[in-house]
């Protein structure tokens, strides 16, 4: 398992998720608006699938909740 920040927590993360995409399938996020920060740089949405993760990354998942 790897280890990161994930809005500020510490959380383990399972051996299948590799990617941005996997971390966003893991928490139902996938088919959201979302803003992804990792190491406090912004990931792009076309980049989800190849971006990586790594122990000890910082990330920061933003997901709009729409309202009236």
């Amino acid at each position: 398992m790897r280890a990161i920040q994930l809005n500020g927590k510490s959380t383990e993360l399972p051996e299948t998720v590799q990617s941005v995409q996997d971390l966003l399938a893991l928490y139902s996020l996938e088919n959201r608006i979302v803003v992804v920060e990792l190491n406090k740089e912004i990931v792009y949405k076309e980049r989800y699938a190849s971006q990586m993760l790594s122990d000890r990354d910082a990330i920061e998942i933003v997901h709009f909740v729409g309202g009236g």
